[in-house]
């Protein structure tokens, strides 16, 4: 590949992560369809090779910078009230060894973001059971087991909390071995209590919630 060649497979890479941040920012895409869509809208129908599709980490680089652009009046307030709320779900859900992941934990969450946490325990059903004891209505679908698609789906829970969504994943007691590693690029994958109790205190944001919610 030519330097002339290479660069302008970098500009076009850079191009598409900026749409695909705009589509998640403005429109709540995940990143996958806001991927897709901002390569549809740069090259029209034209399958791109893979080397020309940014990865997860330059989005989300683009994803900050766009909020800091056309958010920064808002979104650091979005995100204290979400990891505030976190912190009072997980205490609730202590007996699972709840995780925070997803937006809310690195900091991109905005207003179509929702809380996703991975919970940990014998079955299922216990944790579905719990909820519903706490007169929360729950739906039930499938994600993804972030160790990756050998290992199939896990079934995760959903309910509101607040007037906000919020996504567990049920994970086995065994996985939790491997919930603690870092991301690839040496950020954190999910974080405990702890860890978000410290992200809350480390905040400089002074706009707090004006409710204090009780735990589930």
């Amino acid at each position: 590949m030519t330097p002339n060649v290479n660069e302008e497979v970098q500009l076009l890479r850079a191009e598409i992560a900026a749409a695909a941040a705009r589509l998640i920012t403005e429109d709540g895409a995940d990143y996958n369809t806001a991927k897709r869509k901002a390569a549809r809208q740069i090259l029209g129908d034209t399958q791109p090779p893979l080397n020309l599709l940014p990865d997860n980490a330059q989005i989300e680089a683009e994803v900050r910078l766009y909020q800091s652009l056309f958010h920064a009046d808002t979104q650091p307030a979005r995100l204290f009230r979400l990891r505030t709320l976190a912190v009072d779900i997980m205490e609730g859900l202590q007996a699972f060894h709840p995780y925070l992941t997803g937006a809310v934990l690195n900091g991109t969450a905005g207003p179509h973001d929702d809380i996703h946490l991975q919970l940990f325990a014998d079955s299922a059903k216990e944790v579905e059971i719990f909820l519903l004891n706490r007169n929360l209505q729950i739906d039930i679908s499938e994600t993804p087991h972030f160790k990756g698609p050998r290992h199939g789906m896990v079934e995760t829970v959903s309910f509101m909390w607040h007037k906000e969504g919020v996504h567990a994943a049920l994970y086995e007691l065994d996985d939790l071995r491997g919930a603690v590693k870092s991301r690839g690029d040496g950020k954190l994958a999910r974080a405990d209590i702890a860890a978000v109790r410290g992200l809350l205190v480390n905040s400089t944001n002074s706009t707090h919630p004006s409710t204090q919610p009780t735990s589930p």
